[in-house]
């Protein structure tokens, strides 16, 4: 019976009831479904399930294998901690997007071809908007515009792409796939706008921030891996990945170093790490595998805790920009001490998660005598220490003082935060179980004279370094700007087309609503009896939006499914 169900489904349908829960079992009840989601992974064996025939074509809905269970394993444990990181918010909105959207990401680690994969692809486009529109303000809906219009062209791209291979092979299979035909490059691009690659990529910095602080602890951790995830399915060892891997780890390191929005920052620091996993699947050895799927793990968990201490700041403060904080540790300790370990994890340091998994990558790249990429991985593993390990607690916590005295996190976000620094901190000291879970068998040790002492010199150099640039006044100063890299291009030329379709996109998404979402409205009203109307257009309106989301999660599902 519970073969039968596939792996996120469960929140997928879930989603459907949280418009309707009172907000005191709401969050009990969102935090059950991924809980029972991960017990029923443990509970399935290794194989195929849900095998079907469409069209003459063998269709595998579940695949149960190593390399899906690491990621399905991270994205439930990430789905956990986001909902106890957001159980203050009561955006319905949010809530009911950001359940479907895991659930559709954990559906598409385990799909054996290319049908279901492209199903629950586009279900992570179509709800996740939903959470960046979330942050309800102007920037965020335009944002959120570009965002689903980028999103969905890397779906249209997988279609064309699977329905050509198909034609050229006879077969939907999501195995390797390689780049040897028209549909594996039309698919490797797919892959690669949903992964930020580079010059295709500002879509995450222009989209992240934007969201609420819980709706981008929810985004960071899902769509960028689900696409590590499907390349390292689908073209390992495909050398061109590992330079286009070393561009994406060096390219926003510069950005991140001179952005003074530091929810952007990580952003950018996002996309430096999403380079170093490209590249090991680019390298495609074991032990590089074995790396990207590790660090892939490991950064959902420091990313998710640098990003809850960052959105703990704003949700006391009302910003996130370095310039406008500092001296923040004085009332926010614990906050301040979970930064702090993220940081520590994502500059790799000896004893953190970060550590265990990135070494990993770079080893593999020295073995196979991949010089350049060696080198170009080093330096931007010593860059992070600067963006990540040291700009973000030093000018959100200490750094001048701006004068805040906020009061510390809400007990839920410290709870989450907790939890994430512990894993951290556990899987930095005991890497074995995290080890045990990968894709091929590790031999490697991290704990090795070399390694601890070559990385630990890394990083003072890299602390002297910005200590110098610091007291010589040559480090870029935190001042309200607004940075553009490659999406200057986007913003003069590209901005009249996308506003052109985004405005058709917006009339078709009223149009749905006003159908669906003002029915549904109205029977609700005429049920529950909300009292004045103001708050009956409130709650109206955000059970519209929760309907509008279940309606198209629903029907694209459901259409899949029973064709």
């Amino acid at each position: 019976m519970i073969a039968s169900i596939p792996p996120g489904l469960i929140m997928i349908v879930g989603a459907v009831l949280v418009p309707f829960l009172p907000s005191r079992v709401r969050g009990a009840y969102m935090l059950a479904l991924p809980l029972i989601g991960i017990w029923q992974l443990f509970s399935l064996d290794p194989g195929s399930y849900g095998q079907m025939s469409l069209f003459g074509f063998d269709l595998v809905h579940v695949r149960i294998d190593k390399l899906s269970i690491v990621f399905g394993v991270i994205f439930y444990i990430a789905a956990i901690l986001g909902i106890i990181y957001a159980l203050h918010n009561d955006d319905r909105t949010e809530q009911t997007a950001s359940l479907a959207y895991m659930g559709a990401a954990i559906g598409a680690t385990f799909a054996g071809d290319l049908i279901t994969l492209f199903v629950y692809w586009e279900m992570t486009a179509v709800t996740s908007v939903f959470i960046v529109w979330a942050g309800k303000t102007e920037r965020s809906y335009q944002a959120g515009m570009r965002y689903l219009i980028i999103q969905v062209l890397s779906g249209v791209l997988l279609a064309a792409g699977a329905v050509v291979l198909a034609r050229e092979t006879g077969s939907f299979a999501f195995d390797f796939i390689g780049i040897e035909s028209l549909g594996g490059w039309l698919i490797l691009a797919a892959f690669g706008i949903k992964c930020a690659f580079p010059l295709l990529h500002n879509w995450l910095q222009d989209s992240y921030p934007e969201a609420s602080p819980t709706g981008t602890v929810f985004l960071s951790a899902f769509t960028t891996k689900l696409a590590v995830y499907a390349l390292a399915r689908g073209y390992p060892g495909t050398e061109m990945l590992i330079w286009i891997g070393i561009f994406m780890s060096a390219w926003p390191i510069f950005f991140a170093i001179i952005e003074n929005d530091l929810r952007r920052v990580l952003a950018y620091s996002l996309n430096n790490q999403l380079g170093f996993m490209v590249a090991g699947v680019g390298i495609g050895t074991e032990l590089a595998i074995n790396g990207a799927a590790g660090h892939a793990f490991a950064h959902i968990l420091y990313k998710a805790l640098l990003l809850m201490s960052m959105g703990a700041v704003l949700h006391r403060t009302g910003t996130a920009k370095g310039s406008e904080l500092g001296g923040l540790y004085r009332t926010m300790p614990w906050t301040t001490g979970f930064c702090v370990v993220g940081a520590a994890a994502a500059s790799a340091f000896p004893l953190f998660s970060g550590f265990v998994t990135k070494t990993m990558i770079l080893t593999a790249a020295a073995a196979e005598g991949h010089l350049v990429p060696y080198l170009v991985l080093l330096f931007s593993s010593a860059a992070v220490f600067y963006h990540s390990g040291i700009k973000i607690p030093y000018f959100a916590f200490f750094a001048h003082d701006s004068g805040k005295r906020p009061g510390e996190a809400p007990p839920n976000m410290l709870v989450a935060m907790g939890i994430a620094a512990a894993l951290c901190v556990g899987i930095g000291v005991y890497p074995d179980p995290l080890y045990a879970m990968l894709p091929f068998p590790v031999t490697y040790v991290p704990y090795t004279t070399d390694h601890v002492v070559s990385d630990l010199q890394l990083l003072m150099f890299s602390a002297l370094a910005f200590a110098v640039l610091q007291r010589t006044g040559l480090y870029p100063k935190e001042l309200r700007s607004t940075v553009l890299d490659f999406d200057w291009v986007y913003r003069r030329l590209g901005r009249d087309w996308t506003v052109f379709l985004a405005e058709r996109t917006s009339n078709a998404l009223k149009t749905i609503y006003a159908d669906f979402g003002g029915m549904l409205n109205r029977v609700i009203d005429a049920v529950f009896h909300y009292h004045g109307p103001k708050g009956l257009l409130a709650r109206t309106q955000e059970i519209g939006q929760a309907t509008l989301v279940i309606t198209v999660v629903l029907a694209i599902f459901l259409t899949a499914f029973y064709l």
